[in-house]
């Protein structure tokens, strides 16, 4: 521990140990902030008058006020609940051996669908469409260029890139042909409520089963907080129990 008296104020030291906790209450955003020389010391301004301002409240005997004794007994029964709850979860794990067990026997949960990746040119018409198909089949433009320069839709600005997608993700008649596409090919105009399409399949892939290595820590975590749930229900019916009789 840290010693290290960084100021006093009203004779009472800071020190290094307690603004590293105060830096460690930082908000989740300027965590990548803390070794930067200018916050830490704007957090040591902080820290510094946050006890200036308590020492101000001990001279004006604030603690004597009914509004302190509520909050001082709402804060003290919080920080209880949760130093509680704390040890009662302290001991539930989650096993390599559990997260295995549980990926072989619900390996169905664990299925990825077929997916494309492909990019699109929308247009309000069949005619310009063709026009726009002609052009990219004879090399005018690439499907990017075209995309970019004639596509109604937002992803124009991605030379039409939709990302990857599965099955139900997409208007029906979009969907069958994009899947249906050959890798590379051109095909359309397909007409969907949206208007005339172009569509373009950059890849394909095979439906598979989830990698274990792949979805191991996250699966963890996810089976962690059911049994932490079961551990904090039947703690709270124990004590239900016992003080609420």
């Amino acid at each position: 521990m840290n010693k290290e008296v960084l100021a006093t104020v009203a004779g009472r030291e800071i020190t290094q140990e307690e603004f590293e906790a105060f830096l460690a209450s930082v908000p989740r955003e300027q965590q990548a902030y803390v070794n930067n020389p200018q916050f830490r010391q704007h957090c040591l301004e902080q820290l510094t008058a946050l006890h200036m301002f308590a020492q101000m409240g001990e001279d004006i005997k604030l603690e004597e006020t009914d509004d302190f004794k509520k909050a001082y007994e709402n804060a003290r029964r919080d920080i209880l609940a949760q130093m509680a709850m704390r040890e009662t979860l302290k001991d539930v794990v989650i096993t390599d051996e559990e997260v295995r067990e549980y990926y072989d026997a619900n390996r169905q949960q664990f299925n990825k669908g077929e997916t494309v990746n492909a990019k699109h040119i929308l247009t309000d018409s069949e005619e310009k469409c063709n026009d726009i198909l002609r052009a990219v089949t004879n090399g005018e433009k690439t499907f990017e260029e075209a995309a970019k320069e004639f596509s109604t839709c937002p992803s124009k600005a991605r030379g039409g890139d939709l990302g990857e997608f599965g099955k139900g993700q997409m208007v029906k008649e979009f969907e069958e042909a994009a899947f249906a596409a050959e890798i590379g090919h051109v095909v359309g105009p397909v007409k969907t409520q949206f208007g005339y399409h172009l569509i373009k399949v950059e890849k394909k892939q095979e439906a598979s089963t989830a990698d274990f290595q792949e979805i191991k820590e996250n699966l963890r975590a996810n089976l962690l907080q059911q049994k932490q749930g079961t551990v904090y229900n039947a703690k709270v019916a124990e004590l239900k129990e016992k003080y609420m009789k």
